[in-house]
């Protein structure tokens, strides 16, 4: 495999993948991050960003936050365009809600990335023991965390973010998705 290439929906989810992906696989294959302006522009775009992409042994993981869509429809929409895209194989990961899910699942690596005390307090209380379940995650994170920034907290967070947390589904979906594709 030549390198995998991360089609993202927005720039904190690079700044969170250029400090996690490494810790994930060991050795790191070279990675390239594209990133869209948000969730329209990635389906609008992402078939012909694919299908003229020109290492013909790359693999493609789309990652996209779900927001308030169905994750089913979401991840058919997606899967239809990397078809069009003839990348039928490309990994697909919804983030539940949205990125900030998985931060609010380990209020530890926030606590150490932001330096804010008595997060981990929090951890065992409801929401945060199944962060995927939060409506507005990324207003709940701001709210426990008030100096969150969605690049730069995410740049801040990744390093520290448990790789084997168990408490956001879609967040373990995504580590163990990321590794059988690197096999």
């Amino acid at each position: 495999m030549s390198e995998i290439v991360f089609f993202l929906e927005e720039e904190s989810a690079k700044a969170l993948l250029q400090a996690l992906i490494p810790r994930v696989l060991n050795p790191t294959p070279p990675c390239r991050f594209v990133v869209f302006e948000g969730k329209q522009d990635l389906e609008k775009r992402l078939a012909r960003r694919m299908q003229g992409y020109l290492v013909s042994d790359a693999r493609f993981v789309v990652l996209r936050d779900q927001d308030s869509g169905d994750c089913r429809k979401i991840k058919k929409s997606l899967r239809a365009k990397c078809v069009e895209g003839q990348r039928p194989e490309a990994l697909i990961r919804i983030a539940c809600r949205e990125l900030e899910s998985w931060y609010l699942a380990d209020l530890k690596a926030v606590e150490k990335g932001l330096s804010v005390k008595k997060l981990l307090q929090l951890q065992q209380k409801n929401p945060y023991r199944n962060p995927d379940n939060i409506t507005s995650p990324d207003r709940e994170l701001a709210r426990i965390a008030p100096s969150y920034q969605k690049i730069g907290g995410s740049r801040l967070i990744g390093p520290h973010l448990d790789i084997a947390n168990k408490r956001s589904e879609s967040f373990q979906q995504f580590i163990n998705g990321v590794r059988r594709l690197a096999l």
